[in-house]
């Protein structure tokens, strides 16, 4: 398969990264990113694009891709909700929408997060849970919501935030009383290269149906 990733520079942009860099079902990937990854791969290009509002600039880099893991999002803390709806619920949407114009046969998967919820109290979930709606309506093959939760960071990423690096420390222990909540940033990526090949039934994919595609895939 060929790939798009945004958010790259990201905790998880760059575990879904890294795990396609390594995965033999993926041909090639094309990075879009405001700014540089810092990563290198035979497999890999990166454009550099600052308006994801506006992928025309960019559009001619965009065909012929089977999948788009859009893993690009910033945190709702210290946030108002119309400037996280911009930077959420907008951008994802415009960017998703240009993206279905180049590549109707597309599979577009969007890391939500657990909790997600369109009438939900929490301002963040809303916005999200509007996203997830809209983004199903979009004329691609299939768009899948991930939901996780608690994510492993992939070994020698570089994007870990702090955090999670406790997680990461104490991520066995975790994983050992709570599966529920807790994965890896690989399951997250195989589980999106699985749907991708394959379908789901689902179109809402929550922690445990995150772990259950990963086991499969791996299988």
């Amino acid at each position: 398969m060929k790939v798009i990733i945004t958010g790259a520079t990201g905790m998880v942009g760059e575990g879904v990264l890294q795990e396609c860099l390594v995965n033999p079902a993926i041909e090639k990937i094309l990075l879009v990113n405001r700014k540089s990854s810092g990563y290198s791969h035979p497999k890999l290009e990166e454009v550099l694009h600052g308006n994801f509002n506006d992928i025309d600039p960019i559009a001619n880099k965009m065909p012929g891709y089977d999948a788009c893991y859009f893993c690009a999002g910033v945190s709702s803390v210290g946030m108002n909700e119309e400037d996280y709806y911009a930077a959420t619920y907008t951008l994802t949407l415009n960017f998703a929408k240009a993206l279905a114009g180049l590549n109707p046969q597309m599979v577009f998967c969007y890391v939500s997060g657990a909790g997600t919820d369109s009438t939900g109290k929490q301002m963040w979930a809303r916005v999200k849970g509007k996203t997830e709606n809209d983004l199903i309506k979009l004329p691609f093959k299939a768009v899948y919501n991930f939901r996780p939760a608690f994510m492993k960071p992939t070994r020698g990423a570089k994007n870990i935030k702090g955090f999670y690096k406790v997680i990461n420390a104490l991520y066995p222990v975790f994983r050992m009383f709570s599966s529920t909540y807790f994965l890896t940033l690989e399951e997250v990526a195989r589980a999106m290269i699985y749907v991708s090949m394959k379908g789901y039934e689902k179109q809402i994919l929550e922690v445990k149906d995150i772990a259950d595609l990963s086991k499969q895939y791996s299988d």
